[in-house]
């Protein structure tokens, strides 16, 4: 159900909203992981390195179609925490427009550049043919990808996390069945794997659109909705294109260590994939809160909450740090044992080199969670160019790593990259934060006295806020006011359980 962000002690808030994201992405992460082990034993090493080998071209343009759509809903959760119903649905209807427009363009164009750029990046050749397979088929599925990830983003811009949870969890479920059925099963090989998600992606847009169109009145369009202006597409394309641009930069950076270890043999490639799908799993972890932290800022930016936004962030980078301790330690101490999990006997070399990838991030790991908690700050608060800035290093980072340190110590070299990209990013996002919280600060002070821009009648501050109502007042502060179009209230109950 919707609920207001903008009460209760904001770490509890957040990790309340973050808890059901992180357990989507743990699911999300087992699922590809059992694809991973499905594919790696069912049909050997070679599969799995082809499997691998798409990894950062899918990255490339799924990733770019997942920041766009993530970007999207940034003016959904602004306008929810301001209280306009009116510009909360013609925000939705608006990234609807724009998330459909896309997912064509990547229908059609992407499955045909699928084989020359695999080849472009150097693919071993005995890999080309499953690799393009299995890209051909995820790219041509990658609408259902596209609104599942909007629909998600936007039932989360209205502080509802819970949901995208269920149809994720079920998602995940009928994927590894279909795994299961057209793999080992049916013998579809590669191209099974990548029609199982397609499948089960479907199914959850289907179910996501039928409970919103049920259950959740504020997200419920009306035709005068679907009118959007120029000035709709241009305020969500100036924060979605960026969000896209961001990971597409970090892609191309991933393009560069694939074409490195494309260089290094099969071996390479299976190692780093493997790690990559334990990896992803923790990464997906640290990555839960700094979404949480986006909606957070976001919600509290369009009520005028300055105040609470910074509080907030705070206390989520203490939560990343300890998050990221815990998880640093445990793919240090057990990293051989799980990457184990993925290969039969005879395949220690590839283990140790899978193994020491985790080990080297691990020690990281605290670097990587103040880095999505600050980012996600930025993005939620409407800052563009940072967040993408701080791509454009990670991307000179991974490419430094490949290129240089990939030719002197080949696979050690290379996976120096991560984590050298994550501190480069994180010197620059910490002194913008400051910068961005400083002026938070001056417009806090600038409020003491003044009337709230919500009366929010509650129910008990545990973190778990129950809203009868938000009322909203006719202060809003100035940004967030030129932001949002609309005045009409959000309809009375939302947040109510």
């Amino acid at each position: 159900m919707p609920k207001v962000l903008t009460a209760g002690r904001p770490w509890l808030v957040i990790l309340a909203f973050a808890v059901p994201l992180l357990v989507g992405n743990i699911v999300q992460q087992l699922y590809q992981v059992v694809d991973a082990v499905v594919v790696g034993r069912v049909l050997g090493v070679g599969a799995l390195a082809a499997v691998g080998a798409t990894g950062s071209l899918l990255f490339l343009l799924l990733g770019f179609a997942w920041g766009l759509t993530s970007g999207f809903a940034i003016p959904t959760a602004q306008a929810f925490g301001a209280g306009h119903g009116a510009a909360v649905r013609r925000s939705v209807a608006t990234g609807a427009v724009l998330t459909a427009a896309t997912s064509v363009v990547l229908t059609v164009g992407a499955p045909l550049l699928a084989g020359p750029a695999l080849r472009l990046m150097r693919t071993p050749e005995e890999l080309v043919p499953q690799a393009t397979t299995f890209a051909v088929v995820s790219f041509l599925g990658g609408s259902t990808i596209m609104f599942f990830n909007y629909l998600a983003a936007i039932l989360r811009a209205i502080g509802d996390s819970r949901t995208p949870l269920v149809f994720l969890v079920l998602s995940c479920g009928l994927n590894m069945g279909l795994v299961l059925a057209l793999v080992p099963g049916l013998g579809f090989g590669v191209g099974g794997a990548a029609l199982a998600t397609i499948i089960s992606q479907g199914v959850s847009v289907a179910l996501c659109l039928t409970y919103v169109r049920r259950r959740v009145p504020v997200l419920r369009l009306r035709r005068e909705d679907w009118r959007v202006t120029r000035g709709d597409l241009a305020r969500h394309l100036r924060l979605g294109l960026p969000m896209g641009f961001q990971a597409s930069i970090i892609a191309i950076g991933t393009l560069a260590v694939q074409v490195r270890l494309n260089n290094l043999g099969s071996d390479a490639v299976a190692a780093y994939t493997t790690a990559a799908r334990v990896d992803g799993l923790a990464v997906a972890l640290l990555a839960s809160l700094g979404i949480a932290v986006s909606t957070f800022a976001a919600q509290n930016y369009g009520a005028g909450r300055p105040d609470r936004i910074r509080l907030g962030v705070v206390q989520s980078v203490w939560m990343s740090i300890a998050g990221g301790v815990l998880l640093g330690a445990v793919l240090i101490a057990a990293g051989s044992q799980i990457v184990g999990l993925f290969f039969g006997t005879g395949e220690e070399q590839v283990v140790a080199m899978a193994a020491y990838l985790l080990k080297v991030n691990g020690f990281l790991y605290v670097t990587l969670g103040v880095l999505f908690v600050l980012r996600g700050a930025l993005q939620g608060l409407g800052y563009t160019f940072v967040p993408t800035f701080t791509g454009v290093i990670e991307l000179a980072m991974r490419v430094g790593a490949a290129v240089v340190l990939g030719a002197l110590f080949g696979f050690t070299g290379v996976v120096w990259g991560n984590p050298l990209a994550w501190l480069g990013a994180l010197a620059v996002l910490v002194p913008a934060y400051v910068r961005a919280s400083r002026r938070l600060g001056v417009r806090s002070e600038s409020r003491v006295g003044g009337a709230r821009d919500h009366v929010v009648l509650e129910g008990p501050i545990d973190g778990s806020v129950v809203i009868d109502a938000v009322v909203p007042a006719p202060d809003l502060c100035p940004d967030a006011e030129d932001a949002l179009t609309g005045s009409e209230p959000l309809e009375s109950g939302v947040g109510a359980r």
